[in-house]
């Protein structure tokens, strides 16, 4: 009695048991089949990104300035790569990683199962590493910028991160345009993260739109390489040159220097700034034009109205002001004080006239307010309104000291000269026609200032801005650069802003160059030869003809 009763005890355990396996049998394939399917899926099934191409960036004749590259990224299972130190090696000689770092991404034990080792690989470095068959360690393909201008346009364009984002220059400022859209598509991955097949593409990826700049690349190389000439020449820190369409605001160069190379991103140093947009100066004499461009406007002052500069020198409450170099030029006309860059003439005008019409004038002019070319960091220069009421610092002001402006802006001021009184939007992306244009003042005045800066570079400070063949306009400008204990008199910046062929206008170009040392320094020696270089060789490349039928 006593063994049946165990008997039957085990029996049904046995039953017990056998009905929970039953139970779970049927549970797992039937009843939770349809989410066990899904958590396995899951946890094989994979979205992944179909990177998508950024779209190039061109100059106005199509030559490419940035172009996206299909390159490699490696990237490891931190759980399952644990390369021997011969594989290690290797990896860091090819990829030039110090090999302790590439070890720090082994991770037995960890949860990660994803990190980068390296990325914008070459095809030719992938294809070596991967014949490597190192266990863990994968491939991804991506794309990468490349600069072909390198250095001579790298603050203009700028560059973009590593994920091929725009990050500085225009490829920030179009970011939107050139970016495209990645696609997403499904794989089947095993357990160590590898691709075992491609399911199904679930989102093409959308292309960026390609970019059509104003700028044009031969007119870049000719400033670049006449930039970097001349900053060891004349013990020059940094400078910047512009060059301006001003039948329609189109950009057409914007160079500085020093500069850098945007293809070398490991070598990375501070000339990343555009320095023609961001880098504030007092303009010196180049102010001068707008000086008598107001006393012109008030109806008081004619070209050849007459003005006593005796004797070269002024006092203006407790300052004096002087010639440049202590000339005297006696008594000359309005047109002769632009021509000799009179610093008496230049102020007695302006005192004579209402102290806001300065200010009111270059307001127009677009100085104190950013040019809307949409450059990141671009700056508005200062032009504070309540110093003009001061009589010493509308005196300082009115031959360009005491007012900061950027050569952007300076360019687009003497645009409206070039344009006969008219004003365009100035951009960066090629354009047959300006978008709007606003008369800011007479075409009358324009012709007048034009005639005078053609005299000022025939027979005043801008000589060697003569081109053979063409009639130039230009004014040059010397200012003392700031320094820590107020101006440093060892230290110049010396400028040149120039158009060309004034019978039709068609470029204007700024020369501005940084911490010139020493004794040749000012803008008649330094900056307007730059102009003559530069903008001669521009008129034979883009064909414009000669229209100074003097020359033989």
């Amino acid at each position: 009695m006593r063994r049946d009763w165990r008997f039957y005890a085990v029996l049904a355990l046995l039953i017990a048991g056998t009905a929970v396996l039953v139970f779970r049998m049927i549970s797992l394939s039937v009843l939770d089949r349809n989410f066990l399917v899904k958590e396995g899926e899951a946890r094989s099934i994979r979205t992944i990104d179909i990177p998508a191409y950024r779209g190039m960036i061109i100059d106005r004749n199509g030559v490419p300035m940035a172009v996206s590259a299909l390159v490699n990224a490696i990237w490891v299972n931190p759980k399952i790569f644990s390369p021997d130190e011969k594989e290690l090696n290797e990896l860091s000689t090819i990829l030039h990683i110090p090999a302790e770092k590439i070890a720090q991404k082994s991770e037995p034990g960890g949860k990660r199962s994803f990190a980068y080792i390296a990325r914008g690989i070459s095809p030719e470095t992938a294809e070596e590493i991967n014949a490597m068959k190192i266990r863990g360690l994968h491939f991804q393909k991506e794309y990468r910028r490349f600069y072909p201008s390198a250095d001579v346009s790298a603050q203009l364009l700028g560059v973009t991160n590593i994920d091929d984002q725009g990050q500085e220059g225009l490829e920030l400022a179009f970011n939107d345009w050139l970016k495209g859209v990645p696609g997403k598509r499904q794989v089947i991955k095993n357990r160590l993260g590898q691709i075992i097949s491609s399911l199904d593409v679930i989102r093409e990826p959308q292309e960026g739109r390609d970019l059509q700049l104003s700028i044009d690349s031969r007119l870049q190389h000719l400033a670049y390489d006449a930039l970097l000439e001349a900053l060891p020449k004349y013990n020059a820190e940094s400078g910047s040159i512009v060059i301006l369409n001003p039948k329609t605001g189109e950009i057409l160069s914007m160079v500085n220097a020093p500069s850098y190379n945007p293809n070398h991103r490991e070598k990375q140093n501070s000339h990343h700034r555009n320095r023609a947009v961001t880098d504030l100066f007092e303009p010196g004499s180049t102010m001068k034009p707008f000086s008598i461009l107001n006393g012109l406007a008030s109806g008081k002052y004619t070209p050849k109205t007459m003005i006593d500069t005796n004797p070269g020198w002024m006092k203006i409450g407790k300052y004096t002001i002087t010639e440049a170099g202590n000339k005297n030029y006696g008594v000359t006309t309005v047109s002769g004080i632009l021509q000799k860059s009179s610093n008496i003439g230049t102020v007695k005008v302006t005192l004579s006239l209402p102290p806001k019409s300065l200010w009111q004038l270059l307001t127009y002019m677009g100085f104190g307010e950013k040019t809307g070319s949409g450059f990141p960091g671009e700056r508005t220069g200062v032009l504070i309104e309540e110093r003009f009421n001061r009589p010493t610092e509308l005196a300082t002001m009115a031959y360009g000291y005491g007012l900061s402006v950027t050569a952007l802006q300076l360019a687009q001021a003497y645009a409206i000269l070039a344009g006969h009184g008219e004003k365009h939007p100035v951009t960066f992306v090629k354009t047959d026609q300006p978008e709007s244009s606003k008369q800011i003042v007479s075409k009358e005045l324009a012709e007048q200032i034009l005639s005078m800066l053609k005299e000022a570079a025939e027979d005043g400070g801008g000589t060697k801005a003569k081109i053979p063949g063409y009639q130039v306009g230009g004014k040059t400008g010397t200012a003392y650069m700031l320094g820590p204990n107020g101006y440093d008199k060892s230290r110049y910046t010396s400028s040149f802003v120039g158009i060309a062929p004034l019978s039709d206008p068609q470029l204007v170009c700024v020369v501005v160059i940084h911490g010139v040392k020493g004794t040749v320094h000012y803008g008649s020696q330094v900056s307007a030869p730059i102009f003559a270089k530069v903008i001669s060789s521009a008129l034979r490349y883009l064909n414009i003809p000669p229209d100074d039928l003097s020359y033989q």
